[in-house]
């Protein structure tokens, strides 16, 4: 069976994320009150497995070992 997987990474809330500091500066100068911005990435995999559960434990395992760094790095999985 065919999935896609879409796998969003972000900074972990106490580690300082500078990119979206920069982005939440530029919005204020455009005259917006913003609280704040977290930046991140999307990843989009396609790819096979036997079933929808382990095609989960696959993206999973893809986010763990791979896409981000636990240490400073949150990650969430959305299976399609």
């Amino acid at each position: 069976m065919n999935f896609t997987a879409t796998i969003h990474v972000r900074p972990k809330d106490e580690v300082r994320d500078p990119q979206g500091e920069a982005v939440a500066g530029a919005l204020r100068s455009l005259g917006l009150d913003i609280a704040d911005v977290r930046t991140g990435k999307e990843i989009v995999v396609r790819f096979s497995a036997v079933d929808r559960a382990s095609a989960a434990r696959e993206a999973e395992r893809m986010g763990d070992q791979l896409l981000a760094n636990p240490v400073i790095e949150d990650f969430s999985v959305e299976l399609g």
